[in-house]
């Protein structure tokens, strides 16, 4: 007999079978949860999988973990409730649901109107459940999939709002404008670990352009490989105790700035004389002439100056780089500390130049890095042309660049309960144990705000209301304090 162990024909799949048929038949799950129903509980947190897709192997890997804890504890006598559930908001419906329709979900929604989109979105979100269902019985795994929870689920998405409610008493919420990983594809904001996790090798332009400086014939030559970020241009950042030199190029005559350690890389064949040498400290202050004239007005702002920053390198480049606060964390940062408050972003959800780019209007940023070497060229801007190959983040989802802009966004206050999660960390028994100060400490260790809201019409939404007139905020924790605020219940 096949599911005798004693027999030559043994087979370990159809004794597998077996057990799970004497499981079902004899209900051994239910029995267990009945019998320790009155004793202590025991709540093991199991995120949920997206119904969406199939699992794959590592749903299966951690499935077997998520179930060997639980059993464990139910053998020590405690209650163990394992209520299967499943991730019905997010990115990953509306990516099916865009791929299904042909149209970005901004489109969709100006077609169907949100609830149209969002039924289309509530359609496909149990789409795998018999799958999975199939699967995780075929491992072994003992979970309730009779009393499963969605997150779709009004009383789920009202736990949410107690949770942020609790959040906003406690002063640990507020609005603000951050540069942040996004996705153009899918016009939206992608957390850190979704954007550091599909990094490709590709090739990119890299153009070192001249800025010429403001009542002066010397040009600040600064390098860059996202020459999209160009029309943007608010300030240039040096390194205060970098050397800079003067050199003069033979074939034009121009003086150009430039880091005295890549003097050589960017000499093209010896037609660079070195000249007068600088500290970047000497610099600071000078104002240069906009690259291109779409924000030009700013430069009454304290805009179009060269400012400093240690994060400035000489490894590559010219030891000068390009500021577009819009696009770039240090960017940002360091714009912002110098006193220059404007933030321009010419660009759209889907990534495409908006009439403030008036001469490329509608173009993606990356198929406008061509069109716009090319304007640098024709108006004598362009020093130097070249191609480089490096690793650049690509969204997880869609495998297509993500670029770096700002957003508006509500934000958790990380930063300052940063002491309290390590101390907290330390309570924690790890396994295996070199987690506890490795991974996990040291993301907490550089744990910043957290930014929990997404441009997304499937999904909870944030309970915060503001009036438009007055600016005034509230925040509502439950569906009862809404209908007791409007006279309207949700479900």
């Amino acid at each position: 007999m096949k599911t005798n162990p004693t027999s030559d024909d043994f087979s370990f799949v159809d004794a597998e079978h077996r057990v799970l048929e004497f499981w079902e038949q004899s209900r051994i799950f239910e029995q267990s949860l009945k019998q320790t129903e009155n004793h202590s509980p025991y709540i093991f947190y199991d995120g949920p999988p997206f119904a969406t897709g199939l699992p794959h192997h590592g749903h299966l890997v951690a499935s077997t973990i998520k179930d060997v804890v639980p059993r464990y504890f139910t053998m020590k006598g405690r209650y163990v409730q394992r209520r299967f559930g499943w991730d019905c908001h997010g990115l990953p419906i509306e990516h099916e649901i865009d791929k299904t329709l042909g149209m970005s979900s901004i489109e969709a929604v100006e077609k169907l109107g949100i609830k149209g989109y969002n039924d289309e979105c509530r359609g496909i979100v149990q789409r795998y459940t018999g799958e999975w269902r199939k699967t995780i019985k075929r491992i072994g795994r003992w979970v309730d999939f009779d009393h499963d929870y969605k997150t779709m689920d009004p009383w789920y998405m009202e736990s949410l709002w107690w949770v942020v409610k609790e959040l906003w008493d406690k002063d640990l919420i507020y609005r603000g404008e951050k540069v942040v990983p996004f996705s153009t594809e899918l016009s939206t904001v992608l957390s850190n670990f979704e954007a550091g996790s599909n990094y490709q090798n590709v090739q990119d332009p890299a153009v070192t352009v001249l800025f010429k400086l403001r009542d002066d014939e010397r040009y600040v030559a600064a390098w860059t490989t996202t020459p999209w970020t160009l029309p943007s241009n608010l300030a240039l950042c040096v390194g205060d105790d970098i050397d800079y030199i003067e050199a003069i190029d033979r074939q034009t005559g121009k003086t150009i700035i430039v880091a005295q350690k890549r003097l050589e890389a960017l000499g093209k064949g010896g037609e660079l004389d070195p000249g007068k040498i600088l500290k970047g400290h000497q610099l600071v202050g000078l104002r240069y002439e906009p690259l291109m004239p779409y924000f030009a007005e700013l430069e009454s702002e304290g805009a179009f100056r060269i400012l400093s920053d240690d994060y400035v390198s000489t490894d590559s480049g010219t030891g000068v780089v390009h500021q577009a606060p819009a696009f770039g964390e240090d960017d940002f940062r360091i714009t912002k500390s110098a006193g220059i408050d404007a933030t321009v972003c010419p660009v759209d959800m889907a990534g495409k130049f908006t009439a403030q780019v008036e001469d490329f209007v509608g173009l993606h940023v990356k198929d406008a890095d061509k069109h716009i070497i090319r304007k640098l060229k024709d108006q004598g801007s362009l020093y130097i042309q070249d191609v480089i190959v490096h690793s650049y983040p690509f969204c997880p989802r869609s495998d297509t660049p993500i670029i770096y802009r700002t957003i508006d966004s509500w934000y958790v206050k990380v930063e300052q309960m940063r002491g309290q999660l390590q101390a907290a960390n330390e309570k924690v028994h790890w396994i295996p144990g070199h987690i506890k100060h490795g991974r996990m400490g040291n993301w907490l260790e550089g744990a910043i705000d957290w930014a929990i809201s997404r441009n997304r019409f499937w999904g909870t939404p944030l309970p915060i209301w503001i009036n438009d007139e007055s600016g005034e905020m509230r925040c509502i924790g439950s569906r009862k304090e809404l209908q007791e605020l409007t006279g309207v219940m949700l479900d």
